[in-house]
């Protein structure tokens, strides 16, 4: 659904089923929605009435239809867009721990990845970035930051530091590919990678960027990666939405 359309209006029985009218109309309201995200009455993508309109409608409060809602995008089911509305959500990305870019896995898991540019520059970077790419610290590096979409909902806060040999790559070309395809293009090939995986609250801007609100947890990832010489072609520092993304990976006991 493009963020113009209307929104998705449903019958008051369908949304206050009669099989939970003994329990408080919060969450009668709350399992009709997810009833209706489950059957495909809200498909994903699809956009909420407003709070205003629901509870005029369905003879609610406010506070009721409010409450429902959260309850919702609290379980990873509804998210709230500045100047859109609520959204059905179209569903968690997992990513396996490989040596792949977010671009990529979202194409493969049927997504449609997209990317908003912030910035392309040249930086002189402190000396952690500087040892992680085993440059001078004096040196200046390519400095690129990005909003990763998964099907028109932003995912993902990007941030990529790479040697000065890559100075010409620019922000109309990452805005069409991600940057490990760029770099394949390249001739680049990428053969092992050191990551590590934490979680930390989201600063202001990243709160902005991934429409969350300041200080809600985001997932991190700060991996360095190496080409077929061992040499470091780049290191990223991103951070993830946690309702709309995961890492996964495979325990084998040896």
């Amino acid at each position: 659904m493009l963020e113009g359309e209307q929104p998705v209006v449903l019958p008051a029985e369908q949304l206050l089923h009669p099989s939970t009218q003994a329990s408080p109309l919060w969450i009668r309201l709350s399992r009709g929605l997810e009833g209706a995200i489950a059957s495909g009455a809200l498909v994903p993508g699809a956009r909420l009435e407003n709070e205003v309109s629901m509870s005029e409608r369905l003879s609610l409060s406010r506070p009721t239809v409010r409450r429902a809602i959260q309850e919702l995008v609290d379980k990873g089911l509804l998210v709230r867009r500045r100047g859109v509305g609520t959204q059905v959500v179209h569903g968690s990305v997992a990513r396996q721990i490989d040596l792949t870019s977010l671009h990529d896995d979202l194409e493969r898991s049927g997504r449609v990845p997209s990317t908003r540019v912030l910035d392309v520059t040249f930086a002189r970077v402190g000396s952690e970035i500087a040892t992680q790419l085993g440059v001078d610290p004096a040196s200046r590096v390519l400095k690129i930051r990005r909003v990763r979409y998964a099907d028109a909902v932003p995912i993902a806060v990007l941030e990529n530091y790479l040697p000065e040999a890559f100075a010409d790559i620019t922000a109309e070309r990452l805005a069409e590919v991600g940057l490990y395809s760029e770099l394949r293009e390249r001739g680049v090939t990428l053969r092992v990678a050191r990551q590590r995986i934490g979680a930390r609250r989201a600063s202001v801007d990243e709160g902005l960027l991934l429409d969350i609100g300041r200080g809600a947890p985001v997932l991190t990832m700060d991996r360095t990666a190496y080409d077929a010489d061992g040499a470091a072609v780049e290191y990223g520092h991103h951070c993830y939405r946690p309702d709309l993304y995961g890492f996964e990976m495979t325990l084998v006991d040896r």
